[in-house]
């Protein structure tokens, strides 16, 4: 299934073949690839694709999500980049735009350290920089105290399509915003048939990542390490449309320590609305397509 003015993008990677979307595929100029979160899926970059007409938009599934569920582990953000790699080349994009939501900025980090003669700039979406542990968190409790009802449902069984979009209609980030973008979103999520339908998400594959966001395995050395531009947006509410991810502190510490790191305030959004709501775009597209940058 498709959703929107995209073509399907099915790329050979190890162990299968990556799906994702493409769209704007006529489009010149440079193209953004982009990167959804942890336990996301490509359609969330469906409304910023549609307003980016001039801008080639190129958006996997990444392992163990969306339709490369399928795909064997390992899943970590090296593995991920790995992936983003091998679609650059199929695609034959010498040089892009990457950008990044929530763990997919994390990846994008990762693709600019191991091949920065690839990526022109990355944009980091409420993500890419490394997620402070909670006062008195256990590291592996780190993913159900971040990631709450998204993670509670890689687990659960939905007896229709109606269940599950019942189910994205409560949680708290998402459901006041509801949208077509984020209703074919959903769709694009649930496999399997009637009664036992489910998430396309891994839950090994979330495990993985949820760890890496701390900034450990050297991930805080690899983004300290860059030196292309990098544009940073923070949402001031968070999963679950309450605390931030991100406290102001922490990217104007990073700010410190990259100088060429540029960082943007979104208001009135989440961490979900800021990319899948008219309102979030309306603040994020000048960054992800300036218009110096534009055709």
């Amino acid at each position: 299934m498709t959703f929107g003015a995209e073509e399907r993008l099915a790329v050979p990677v190890r162990g299968g073949t990556l799906a994702g979307g493409v769209w704007n595929a006529e489009a010149g100029g440079s193209p953004i690839l982009a990167v959804h979160g942890i336990t996301a899926n490509h359609v969330a970059w469906m409304l910023a694709a549609g307003a980016m007409p001039d801008r080639r938009v190129i958006a996997p599934d990444l392992r163990g999500r969306g339709r490369s569920s399928g795909l064997p582990g390992p899943f970590t953000l090296n593995d991920h980049a790995d992936d983003l790699l091998a679609v650059l080349d199929r695609l034959g994009v010498d040089r892009a735009t990457v950008a990044g939501h929530s763990m997919g900025a994390f990846v994008a980090v990762r693709l600019a350290e191991r091949h920065p003669e690839r990526v022109d700039r990355l944009v980091l979406l409420d993500g890419g920089l490394p997620v402070p542990l909670p006062e008195g968190v256990a590291p592996e409790d780190l993913p159900a105290v971040v990631l709450g009802p998204a993670l509670e449902r890689l687990r659960m069984r939905f007896a229709s399509g109606q269940e599950y979009e019942d189910f994205w209609r409560r949680h708290p980030a998402i459901g006041p915003w509801w949208n077509t973008a984020i209703s074919d979103y959903v769709a694009y999520d649930l496999v399997g048939e009637e009664p036992d339908l489910r998430s396309s998400v891994d839950p090994e594959a979330v495990s993985v990542n949820a760890l890496e966001l701390d900034g450990s395995s050297g991930y805080a050395d690899a983004l300290a390490g860059l030196t292309l531009p990098i544009d940073f947006v923070r949402a001031p509410r968070g999963l679950l449309d309450g605390p931030p991810l991100y406290d102001p502190a922490v990217p104007a510490e990073w700010a410190d320590r990259l100088p060429q790191l540029r960082l943007h305030e979104a208001h009135d959004v989440n961490h979900y609305t800021i990319l899948m709501t008219e309102s979030g775009l309306r603040q994020v597209i000048p960054v992800l397509d300036p218009k110096e940058n534009r055709p």
